[in-house]
C-alpha cells in the first residue's frame, strides 16, 4: 500500500473537523493505520482518540467497522460525525427493523465509511454474511480495556473478538482505549491476536484537570453544596458508592435549589434514558450517580466531577474524572472520602468474593487519597509512566492547598504510642479521643484518661488526628484488623519508632485558613476564562442549545464550549473569518455560519 502524504492526512482533519493540528500521537496512528499496521493506540480522555480511526476511515476505500460497547456511545459518534458531513450508521438492537434493513442497504452499496455495531451483533451469523459480501477498510475496537479481566469494565462479549481475524483473513485491528495498565495493554494484544502491533502510549496525565482531595466532614453534603456554588451554570457529575446516597443527596439537591437528577441501577430503563438524555442535551447541569453511569456519555462541557465517596479502584477514578474537560479546557475533579468508604468496599469485596487484586488496588485508591503529595504524578506513576513536569500546580498539593507537616515523624510517633497504651485492641475513633484528651464515656468505661498518651495531641483538632491515622494506615504504617476495625502496628510502623523511617503527614485546612482559601480558589477559576464576552458566550450557548433541540442532538455535536469561546473571543463578521474558529469544517460552516454570524452582529449592539 502506497504511504498517503501527511499533506492529504491533515487536509482531511481540516476539511471535516475544523482543527488545525494534530494533538499528541494522532498522526502516527493514523499513519500507521494508513500503512496497514496493528494498532494499539492509549490515549486519555480527551486526547482524540476516535480521530485516529474516522480520519483513515474517510480516506481509505471502504467502510471501517467500529465495534463499541453501548448503544448510546454509538448514537453519539454516529451523529457527531453525520454532523461534520461523513456518511455513518450503526445497527443495534435499539433501532427498529426498517431502519436496520436501511442501513444494511447502504452498507452494501458502499455509501457508509464507518459502521458502528457491538460485539454481540458481529458475533450473529447475518452480520458476519453482511460484512463478508462488502468492502472493510479495517476494524477498530473502542473501549479495548473491556477486553482484559485486569481492566476496570470487563465485558465477557469482548473476549471472542479474536473471531475477527479468524472469521475476515487478512483483517487489520486497531484497539483504542483510554486508561490501560502494561497488564490491560498485554491483555488486549494477546486476545485480538495482533500481528506485530504498533503501539501508541500517550501520556495519562490530564493536564488540564485540577484534583482535589479532602476528608469528608459528616456526611459531606455541605462540602457538595460548597462545590456547587462555585461552579454555578456548570455542568458536572456527582459518583456516590450506593443507590440510597444517589437517590438522598439528589433529593436534598433540589430541596437547596440546585436542579439535579439521579441515575442508577434501581431505575427503570425509561428513567435511566430519560435522565442521560436530559443530561446529555443540557436540560439538566448535574447528575447524581453510582458508577453505572458515564461510559456512554460524550457531553464535551462537564467542567466538575464530584466523589462523594471514594471508588474501588484508581481505574475507576481515572475513568469518572475523565469525563470532565473533555474538550481541553480547564476542569475541576473533586474528592471526599473517608475511611468509612474503605469499609464498606472491603465489607461489599468479601460478601462477592473479591479477588486479591480487587483489595490491592483499593489500597491504591486510599493512597491516593490520604498520602499527601502531588496527584499528577501519582497517576501518572501508578499507569507505569514517568512525572517529568514537577510542580503540577493543578492540584491541592501542589497549590499548597493542604497543610504539610514538618515534625510528621513526632506526630506519628505520638499516635503509635497512642495505639500501643491500648495494647492495640481499639479502633481509630477511640484512639484519637485518647490523643486529643476528649473525656468520652468509653474513655471513663476504660479508665484511659491515666493512659501516658492520653491529651498528647490536645493542640490538634479530632478532625486532623482521624486524618493523620488514615494516612498512616495509607502509608502502612498502621492496619485495621478484625471484625470491629482495631487498629494494629505494622512491622513498618515498628520501623518508624525507632526511627529507621519517615512518614508524610498533612492537616485538614480548617477554621479561618479555610474560609481565605475558598476565596482564593475562587478568584484562581476566575481566570479561566480569560478574555471571553461572557454575555456573547451565553447568547451562543443558547442559540446551540435551541439549534440542537430541533434536531434532536446533543448541543455539543452543533458545537463544542471551545468552539463557542473561540467565537466569544475573537468576534469573527465573516463566513472567511469564521474559518479560522476551532472546530469549524465545511460542513459545518455550510450549516450554521451565517446563523452564528448574525448571532454575534446582534449582541454587539
Amino acid at each position: 500500500m502506497a504511504t498517503i502524504n501527511s499533506d492529504i492526512i491533515l487536509a482531511t482533519l481540516k476539511k471535516y473537523w475544523g482543527y488545525e493540528s494534530f494533538l499528541s500521537f494522532q498522526e502516527k496512528a493514523i499513519q500507521s493505520i494508513l500503512d496497514d499496521n496493528d494498532t494499539l493506540t492509549v490515549l486519555p480522555t480527551g486526547g482524540g482518540k476516535s480521530i485516529c480511526f474516522q480520519v483513515p476511515a474517510v480516506i481509505l476505500p471502504g467502510t471501517a467497522v467500529v465495534i463499541s460497547p453501548l448503544i448510546s456511545l454509538m448514537k453519539d459518534q454516529v451523529d457527531a460525525l453525520k454532523e461534520v458531513g461523513i456518511d455513518s450508521e450503526c445497527i443495534n438492537s435499539s433501532q427498529d427493523r426498517a431502519t436496520n434493513a436501511e442501513v444494511a442497504g447502504r452498507l452494501r452499496n458502499g455509501t457508509l465509511k464507518l459502521l458502528y455495531i457491538s460485539p454481540e451483533m458481529l458475533m450473529t451469523e447475518y452480520m458476519q454474511a453482511m460484512l463478508k459480501s462488502i468492502k472493510i477498510s479495517f476494524f477498530a475496537i473502542d473501549e479495548a480495556h473491556c477486553i482484559s479481566h485486569w481492566g476496570h469494565d470487563f465485558r465477557a462479549e469482548y473476549r471472542r473478538l479474536y473471531l475477527i481475524k479468524e472469521i475476515f483473513s487478512g483483517m487489520k485491528i486497531h484497539a483504542f482505549t483510554a486508561t490501560a495498565t502494561k497488564e490491560v495493554q498485554n491483555d488486549i494484544v494477546r486476545e485480538l491476536k495482533l500481528v506485530k502491533p504498533h503501539i501508541y502510549i500517550g501520556s495519562v496525565d490530564r493536564t488540564n484537570l485540577l484534583y482535589r482531595m479532602n476528608r469528608k466532614e459528616g456526611d459531606g453534603f455541605e462540602q457538595i453544596v460548597g462545590t456547587l456554588g462555585a461552579h454555578k451554570k456548570q455542568a458536572g457529575i456527582i459518583y456516590c458508592l450506593k443507590r440510597a446516597d444517589v437517590d438522598s443527596i439528589s433529593a436534598k439537591l433540589n430541596k437547596a435549589g440546585f436542579k439535579s437528577l439521579p441515575y442508577h441501577a434501581g431505575l427503570t430503563d425509561e428513567e435511566r434514558k430519560s435522565n442521560q438524555d436530559k443530561f446529555s442535551t443540557e436540560k439538566t447541569d448535574i447528575i447524581v450517580a453510582t458508577i453505572a453511569f458515564g461510559m456512554g456519555i460524550d457531553r464535551s462541557n462537564v467542567r466538575f466531577i464530584i466523589h462523594a465517596a471514594m471508588p474501588k479502584s484508581i481505574e475507576h477514578y481515572q475513568q469518572e474524572t475523565g469525563r470532565a474537560g473533555r474538550d481541553g479546557l480547564p476542569a475541576y475533579c473533586y474528592m471526599y472520602y473517608s475511611n468509612r468508604d474503605m469499609i464498606i468496599w472491603e465489607f461489599i469485596f468479601g460478601k462477592s468474593g473479591g479477588s486479591e487484586i480487587m483489595y490491592e488496588k483499593l489500597k491504591e485508591m486510599y493512597a491516593l487519597c490520604s498520602i499527601p503529595q502531588c496527584r499528577h504524578a501519582f497517576l501518572t506513576t501508578y499507569f507505569g509512566q514517568e512525572y517529568k513536569t514537577g510542580k503540577c500546580n493543578a492540584c491541592d498539593f501542589c497549590l499548597e492547598e493542604i497543610d504539610s507537616i514538618d515534625n510528621a515523624s513526632e506526630l506519628a510517633i505520638k499516635i503509635l504510642n497512642g495505639i500501643k497504651d491500648v495494647q492495640e485492641r481499639f479502633g481509630a475513633e477511640h484512639v484519637a479521643h485518647i490523643l486529643i484528651g476528649k473525656e468520652t464515656d468509653n474513655i471513663k468505661k476504660w479508665n484511659h484518661k491515666s493512659l501516658p498518651s492520653f491529651g498528647s495531641l490536645s493542640l490538634e483538632t479530632k478532625f486532623a488526628v482521624r486524618a493523620m491515622i488514615d494516612q498512616l494506615l495509607a502509608q502502612h504504617y498502621l492496619v485495621r484488623t478484625g471484625e470491629y476495625y482495631t487498629i494494629s502496628i505494622t512491622d513498618e510502623g515498628r520501623r518508624l519508632l525507632a526511627g529507621e523511617v519517615k512518614p508524610l503527614l498533612n492537616r485538614p485546612v480548617e477554621g479561618k485558613k479555610k474560609k481565605q482559601l475558598e476565596k482564593k480558589k475562587s478568584k484562581a477559576m476566575e481566570k479561566d476564562w480569560g478574555d471571553v464576552d461572557s454575555n456573547l458566550f451565553e447568547t451562543l450557548r443558547a442559540l446551540r442549545l435551541s439549534l440542537a433541540d430541533k434536531k434532536h442532538v446533543p448541543s455539543y455535536l452543533i458545537f463544542t464550549d471551545k468552539t463557542l469561546i473561540d467565537m466569544a473571543t475573537k468576534k469573527p463578521k465573516t463566513l472567511e473569518e469564521m474559518k479560522d474558529i476551532f472546530g469549524i469544517g465545511e460542513t459545518k460552516l455550510r450549516q450554521y455560519g451565517k446563523i452564528f454570524l448574525e448571532a454575534i452582529k446582534e449582541n454587539g449592539k
